[in-house]
């Protein structure tokens, strides 16, 4: 189906959110509790798929949600129609500091593939399928990079990275990353994961025994902050997980705690 046409402003620094704006009868698929605040007129459906296929039976659904089971996402997608007679705005928030960015399809080929949980929204006519890596190395040792999300179409896409956004275009160039900086990159890069370096470096270097490799003509956009390594060092400065109390400034510490109740 043709993808519909939508309209967006990016607002805030650390903590965006994505505005869309929505022509009638215009509609725009989001994950499931991604969706921030929207105005009257638009009205919101859980749908077992994107929308892309309005003929699809029940067993292509089906199969599509079991795809999505894999990816860890919910197996409903739901769809934000402005059912008025004026143009009404959705907007849809970042579940942790970082940036949006705004793939444009149609001009990276009609697709782009994506880390598994970073995926926002998207225009409707958008088709938001998984991606198995077919090298051995990604495969067994990905990780993150192992299941991807794959985006199709030729509408506008919101993924979702953690910290600060890098864009590398290669021009036959090779570029090796920690696994879970890659954020997306066009389907017409190679992507395979290989192991980090010498046994001394692999083991105290600190940097994880792979790295995912992309090479041949594209681009790749990069985050600063995984969301994996923010929750690590969150559980490893919380007492009650038996973290390391950093103690917050307070002169008085863990007295400090008790006082005010925490």
């Amino acid at each position: 189906m043709e993808t519909h046409e939508i309209d967006y402003e990016l607002i805030g620094d650390d903590m965006q959110i994505v505005e869309i704006e929505l022509d009638p009868k215009e509609t725009v698929v989001a994950e499931a509790g991604a969706m921030n605040y929207l105005e009257e007129d638009i009205e919101f459906e859980a749908k077992m798929g994107d929308g892309s296929k309005p003929r699809q039976g029940m067993m292509g659904k089906l199969f599509d949600a079991g795809k999505r089971v894999l990816t860890g996402e919910s197996i409903f997608l739901t769809h934000f129609t402005n059912h008025g007679a004026l143009k009404k705005k959705v907007a849809f928030a970042a579940p942790y500091p970082g940036k949006i960015i705004c793939m444009d399809l149609k001009n990276l080929s009609g697709e782009v593939l994506c880390q598994k949980d970073s995926f926002l929204c998207a225009a409707l006519g958008t088709q938001i399928s998984i991606a198995f890596q077919k090298r051995l190395g990604a495969g067994f040792f990905g990780g993150e990079g192992f299941i991807l999300q794959k985006l199709q179409g030729s509408g506008k896409a919101f993924v979702h990275a953690g910290g600060t956004v890098v864009t590398k275009e290669l021009q036959g160039e090779t570029l090796r990353v920690d696994t879970g900086c890659v954020v997306a990159f066009e389907s017409s890069l190679q992507f395979d994961v290989q192991m980090a370096g010498g046994l001394k470096s692999m083991f105290f270097g600190g940097e994880g025994l792979f790295l995912a490799t992309l090479r041949g003509h594209g681009r790749v956009w990069l985050q600063s902050l995984p969301f994996s390594r923010l929750a690590d060092r969150v559980i490893q400065s919380a007492p009650s997980f038996q973290g390391k109390d950093k103690g917050e400034g307070s002169v008085l510490g863990g007295l400090g705690r008790l006082v005010d109740g925490n």
